[in-house]
């Protein structure tokens, strides 16, 4: 009897997940729109994004990931047929804190990070082919009545938060090495303009979409 016992512990030691802790970075593209109301006609902006990420995991499926990063958001003006361009970058620090899920072989893995965003603005630029501060002057300006207040307003609330979701997968290189590629949806809950009752706009939410490309290595 006392022989099966000891012969069952070192299996039983075995079985036993130890916690991984990893660091990592990840760089990538996004596509950006604002989410003003009343709307405004936009397109995808373009921007990139990057981050250097520590994951903990305590189980072997479920972790905790956080970042500390930059990320361009803002939007690109729509004018359909018109030559008129206008787009403004924002640029954030963020810090996402995320629940990580993964599940799959020793391998590769499928991913899921889910959870609150935070972020700052750091700085904007606007580029327009028209001087949108005097559009009088604009001789082949749109005839469809659109909301222009934005074009030159500036970002009162530098500070947003809102909430990141995101899936992906992960190849390991080696037990300790891996890459990830992952897309997220970022959709923010703060307003960078005034949003009283008596202000133009009563919503101007961040929404992006990353697409980005990590490496990460376990430290034990």
């Amino acid at each position: 009897m006392a022989l099966a016992v000891v012969a069952v512990l070192p299996a039983s030691a075995q079985s036993h997940y130890v916690p991984h802790i990893s660091w990592g970075v990840r760089g990538g593209v996004t596509m950006a729109k604002q989410d003003i109301s009343p709307s405004v006609p936009q397109g995808w902006k373009l921007g990139s994004t990057g981050a250097v990420q520590i994951r903990y995991a305590e189980e072997r499926h479920v972790g905790i990931l956080a970042e500390l990063g930059w990320v361009q958001r803002g939007w690109k003006e729509d004018f359909e047929e018109s030559q008129l361009q206008y787009s403004r970058t924002l640029t954030f620090i963020n810090l996402p804190i995320l629940t990580h899920i993964s599940f799959g072989g020793k391998r590769f893995k499928a991913i899921i990070n889910l959870g609150p965003e935070f972020s700052y603005m750091i700085s904007e630029s606007k580029s327009a082919n028209f001087d949108y501060n005097n559009l009088e002057s604009v001789t082949d300006w749109p005839e469809r009545q659109r909301h222009t207040e934005q074009l030159a307003m500036e970002v009162k609330n530098k500070f947003d938060y809102g909430i990141t979701a995101g899936v992906g997968c992960e190849y390991y290189l080696s037990p300790r090495r891996s890459i990830t590629l992952e897309a997220r949806y970022y959709f923010g809950l703060g307003n960078i303009f005034p949003s009283s009752k008596a202000d133009t706009f009563s919503a101007s939410r961040s929404t992006s979409i990353e697409i980005s490309v990590g490496y990460n290595f376990r430290l034990q």
